[in-house]
């Protein structure tokens, strides 16, 4: 595991000082190597678990008694590490450290000191934070999958900007990571992975160009934004079609500039990523509609890709991600002994209609999953309700409900209609007495696609 200064870069310390004053002097000696020095007041000032970033934690031993904690309390809390910080002296008493909590520093730890405990430290705290095979059992055995994956290791080596398109739980950040790791450079850094939808107005630019110390009241230390922290590896950006107007003028720039300037500093800071969006918009129309900079959309969309929907790979790759599912989540409970999978599942997954993909898809394997866990075998008569939830169609006839029937024939009814006005929107409206917007979010009901043929 390499630990150069991407690596460094990639971590946060979280500094509780209690009665000392340290915070400054971490902050002092780990700040020039890029790190993040958080100063965390009490165990509960943290973020629950997971964090996808390595993090490891220096505190002060004043801080047990008053808090009245032990000394593995803050690791199993929030899953990091700690370096405790003691008296000379008192860093081999016994009492207070078990033999297995071997970081601590004096608290009179100079910068190499510190350096040396964070350097031991960061090769299981990058293994940590590596997902593991997380695009290695990709399940492609569809001919469109494996099509799309081939175009994936085609331009996967480039450094060129992809712009991804796929339906909500198809897995673009799946195939961003497989772009990662596929690229000799930038597969070497970070992948930094932002859902832009869910960063609010005020926080955009400290979330993505970060923040000088002393830049606005609170910034106690420096922070590293999204761009910075993607430094030398690749930035995921999904729902890249949610991003605002002002918002989208400031990326742009850093593309244009490959550099940025921190919150409250002067300096430019040079930056090199591979940047992948990803969206379920149709950007093109967004830019004809003013929504969306015809400049960054082709700043973004060098190689501009599809990713399959779940619908589209069939039930071949349906039945593969199922049985990959329970495969991992039966393993872990003891139960992979268990027969194969009973091709009756199989079919009622092949045939399945998942709204929202291999996420809904992974859902429905965990239910089952569970039942089986409780059950101790294929309990056919409790799992199938559980597809109830499903969109119809998992099921032969004879079991399909009437409310399913009714909707099938009012899909057809107004195919019929659409036929017969030549797929003129308002005139079919018309004839079936409802509202444009009416038919329109019926034909998204039933996925009525434009110019499609009435069926037999």
């Amino acid at each position: 595991m390499k630990t150069d200064r991407w690596a460094y870069e990639s971590l946060e310390v979280y500094v509780w000082e209690g009665k000392s004053d340290i915070a400054d002097r971490v902050a002092r000696f780990l700040s020039p190597l890029g790190v993040d020095v958080i100063r965390a007041g009490a165990l509960e000032a943290l973020p629950a678990e997971p964090r996808l970033k390595p993090c490891v934690a220096v505190i002060s031993v004043s801080v047990i008694g008053a808090a009245k904690f032990t000394a593995l309390d803050w690791e199993a809390a929030h899953g990091m590490p700690v370096v405790w910080v003691a008296a000379p002296g008192r860093e081999t008493d016994p009492g207070r450290f078990p033999a297995e909590y071997a970081h601590i520093l004096a608290d009179d730890f100079t910068g190499p000191d510190l350096r040396n405990q964070i350097g031991k430290l960061l090769p299981q705290l990058l293994a940590a934070a590596e997902p593991a095979n997380a695009v290695a059992d990709l399940v492609a055995e569809s001919p469109a999958m494996q099509q799309f994956l081939s175009q994936v290791e085609t331009f996967a080596d480039f450094g060129s900007n992809v712009m991804l398109y796929g339906e909500t739980g198809a897995g673009k950040e799946r195939i961003a990571q497989r772009f990662h790791e596929r690229n000799n450079i930038y597969g070497k850094g970070p992948f930094v992975a932002v859902n832009c939808g869910a960063i609010p107005d005020g926080l955009f630019e400290s979330q993505f160009f970060g923040h000088a110390k002393g830049a606005f009241t609170g910034a106690m230390f420096a922070h590293r934004g999204f761009f910075e922290q993607a430094n030398g590896g690749t930035l995921f950006l999904d729902e890249i079609g949610d991003l605002p107007m002002f918002q989208q003028v400031k990326l742009l720039r850093v593309l244009e500039e490959s550099a940025l300037t921190r919150l409250g500093s002067t300096m430019p800071v040079k930056l090199d990523f591979r940047l992948v969006a990803a969206t379920n918009k149709d950007l093109r129309e967004a830019v004809s509609q003013g929504r969306f900079r015809a400049d960054l959309y082709f700043r973004l969309a060098v190689i501009e890709l599809r990713l399959p929907s779940l619908e589209e790979r069939g039930a071949v790759d349906k039945v593969a991600l199922l049985v990959s599912f329970l495969k991992q989540m039966l393993g872990q409970s003891g139960l992979d002994a268990l027969p194969p999978v009973p091709d009756w599942l199989k079919g009622a997954v092949g045939t399945a209609f998942f709204t929202g993909n291999v996420r809904e898809l992974r859902n429905l394997a965990e239910r089952i999953g569970i039942t089986v866990q409780q059950t101790g075998h294929w309990d056919e008569a409790r799992i199938r309700p559980l597809f109830r939830s499903l969109r119809p169609g998992a099921f032969d006839s004879s079991e399909r409900t009437a409310d399913w029937r009714g909707e099938t024939e009012e899909r057809r009814r107004i195919v019929a209609a659409l036929d017969a006005n030549s797929w003129r929107r308002q005139d079919t409206a018309a004839s079936l007495g409802i509202s444009r917007k009416v038919l329109w979010e019926k034909m998204r009901k039933f996925q009525i696609a434009d110019n499609e043929a009435e069926p037999a």
